[in-house]
């Protein structure tokens, strides 16, 4: 959803200057930003089109969703969130990804920090970009876009956070039952 915002803003201002303390609920609503659940997955439409995966996860998209996320006013928007995400419980089991969790929705029932050593990381970034980008342009992104999410507080620690190192994991499937494997633990806390 931030990055949908985030993308809007890059594709029809071409700048994402001048964001310290803008409402980003006032953005997705002017650019008309819709969330629906279509066959068991999180669909994003900007102006009535699906936005395109690809572009949201787009080197500039990482980048400048961290540069806003750490300077607009989010207060709107979490608050938007929130209410979606308890609309969606009431119909769904729901799993909800992203940096500022903690703040939309603190009473999540369980909270998991991924992780993975940056070499994983860059790795998997390059086939992400199908080696559009060179490795030291890789790895100068992740810097760059941890140096913003950690000035921002994304990367707080929570009583109830859950820290997994992913950097071995083989598959997306993999690291996800690594995931899945914490949740009865936590229940017998």
């Amino acid at each position: 959803m931030y990055r949908a915002i985030v993308y809007a803003i890059m594709k029809n201002r071409k700048s994402i200057q001048n964001m310290q303390d803008a409402d980003i609920k006032s953005f997705m609503d002017y650019y008309k930003i819709e969330i629906k659940i279509e066959d068991n997955e999180t669909k994003i439409y900007i102006n009535g089109e699906l936005a395109k995966e690809e572009e949201l996860q787009s080197k500039e998209a990482s980048i400048a969703v961290s540069k806003v996320g750490g300077v607009a006013d989010n207060t709107r928007l979490f608050e938007f969130a929130r209410d979606l995400i308890d609309t969606l419980k009431k119909d769904y089991n729901i799993i909800i990804s992203g940096r500022g969790i903690m703040q939309i929705y603190p009473d999540t029932d369980y909270h998991f920090f991924i992780t993975a050593d940056l070499q994983e990381r860059i790795r998997r970034k390059c086939i992400q970009y199908k080696n559009e980008l060179t490795k030291q342009e890789v790895e100068e992104n992740i810097l760059k876009r941890d140096e913003l999410q950690e000035k921002a507080g994304f990367y707080k620690l929570h009583k109830n956070t859950i820290t997994i190192d992913v950097t071995h994991a083989k598959t997306i499937k993999e690291a996800t039952k690594m995931i899945l494997e914490q949740i009865p633990k936590v229940c017998i806390k």
